[in-house]
């Protein structure tokens, strides 16, 4: 297929999702279906297109004047892949399967609208009402931080350092142009692709297959890490999901001590188990049952809570969900965060540890919750995250907002990775 090809299937998905509202993995798969003589690379095309029509969906609505799966379709390809109308335009010429090219009216408006002109909101690509949120969360570099979510993002593996070593993976990786992560100690990282570029399927590496790294944000090792699990501790991963977090703590752990992993959406935590047998995990057992949690009440060292949230530091990797959430889905998730809290310090032992870890930037899922944690209570205090910081990784501090007794937070901009909020607490001995 041509650009021509490649943009109109865009325009059709992205059409679908409108009028269904529906997520774009969803729009995007039944496409391929009934498209079948489309090949991989059309196909990972279509999909770049989408996804950066919906990361760069506000600014793009503002370059044409209008909210349309035209404009948001053009639109990425004239704001991220770097393409000029004129160039667009020639690419359409004599393709019978292209869209309309650009008109006269169209290349005014584009002409006209200089993205580095437009509001604040445009210019983060955020709906009206999560700016004062972004402002809240980050002052003066609120726009600046929101755009950041809205790049493409990286390919980043955690090396398994119970099967592996960084250096073995890099080797075994060349072919994909790998680097070592700036912060993550077992991190690796292959690179944003560009235009209709595709990352290579890392699973199909032997090297994956023998367990020796799992693809895993930076930032979600970095938040792993800082738990500080160490061997012949024992571990409680309250919200273990598919088990990214436990396998980087049963690393850390050298597969000494105990870890128990539980979620108590089974599906959620379905994939675990081939996870822990392809990591040569040991020490872990999972529970899906609360009430089989009982027994660890009050015994456990770390606790460790990836809690449910709206998944913005995510928006890089999915960014339809940004233009779906809502104020009232974020209320939710608070009180489904603070009762969470709640119920699993019970778990940690007199001088244990107690971890908060969302994929979120908004502040009222994390400082704030945090802060009324901490009210509620007493029995708790939070550490010195700056020193925690320090002691745990070789990078600087100014790679992420840290905050001593506020937290640590992860962000594109910043960190170089997705969004997350780390807090750890220690219970009154």
């Amino acid at each position: 297929m041509r650009l021509g090809g490649r943009l109109a299937a865009a325009i059709e998905v992205l059409e679908d999702m409108q009028r269904r509202r529906r997520p774009a993995s969803d729009a995007l798969k039944d496409w391929g279906l009934s498209h079948r003589f489309a090949g991989s690379g059309d196909r990972a095309a279509i999909g770049n297109i989408v996804y950066d029509a919906l990361r760069r969906r506000r600014s793009a609505a503002w370059l044409f004047g209008e909210e349309t799966p035209r404009a948001e379709a053009f639109g990425a390809l004239l704001l991220e892949w770097n393409r000029s109308a004129q160039a667009i335009n020639a690419a359409l010429d004599g393709d019978r399967f292209a869209p309309p090219p650009l008109s006269d009216q169209e290349l005014r408006a584009v002409e006209a609208n200089d993205p580095a002109l437009a509001p604040d909101a445009v210019r983060a690509d955020l709906p009206d009402w999560c700016a004062p949120l972004f402002e809240a969360a980050f002052g003066e570099e609120w726009v600046v931080e929101a755009a950041a979510l809205s790049a493409r993002p990286p390919l980043d593996l955690r090396v398994n350092s119970l099967l592996s070593g960084r250096n073995a993976v890099l080797a075994e990786l060349a072919d994909c142009g790998p680097e070592a992560t700036a912060i993550a100690p077992q991190g690796v990282r292959i690179a944003p692709i560009a235009g209709d570029g595709r990352h290579p399927n890392v699973q199909a590496e032997p090297a994956f297959q023998k367990g020796w790294f799992e693809v895993q944000d930076e930032g979600s090792q970095i938040v792993a890490h800082l738990a500080g699990a160490l061997p012949g501790q024992r571990v409680l991963d309250y919200c273990a999901g598919g088990g990214g977090k436990t396998l980087a703590l049963a690393a850390d752990m050298g597969n000494q001590g105990e870890i128990f992993a539980h979620d108590s959406d089974k599906a959620r935590l379905a994939p675990i188990f081939d996870r822990l047998r392809r990591a040569s995990v040991t020490n872990t057992t999972v529970i899906s049952r609360t009430a089989e949690l009982e027994p660890l009440a009050g015994k456990m060292d770390l606790v460790f809570i990836d809690a449910p949230c709206t998944g913005a530091g995510t928006w890089r990797r999915k960014p339809d969900a940004k233009w779906r959430l809502s104020l009232r889905q974020m209320e939710v998730r608070r009180r489904e965060q603070a009762a969470i809290l709640d119920e699993a310090s019970r778990f940690v032992r007199p001088g244990g540890r107690l971890v908060y870890v969302t994929c979120s930037v908004f502040e009222e899922e994390n400082g704030v919750q945090l802060r009324g944690f901490l009210e509620r209570m007493p029995g708790f205090r939070a550490v010195d995250h700056v020193a925690l910081w320090e002691a745990s990784l070789t990078a600087a501090p100014s790679l992420a907002h840290i905050s001593k007794a506020g937290g640590v937070r992860l962000t594109p901009a910043r960190s170089g990775t997705d969004g997350f909020f780390f807090a750890a607490m220690e219970r009154a001995a």
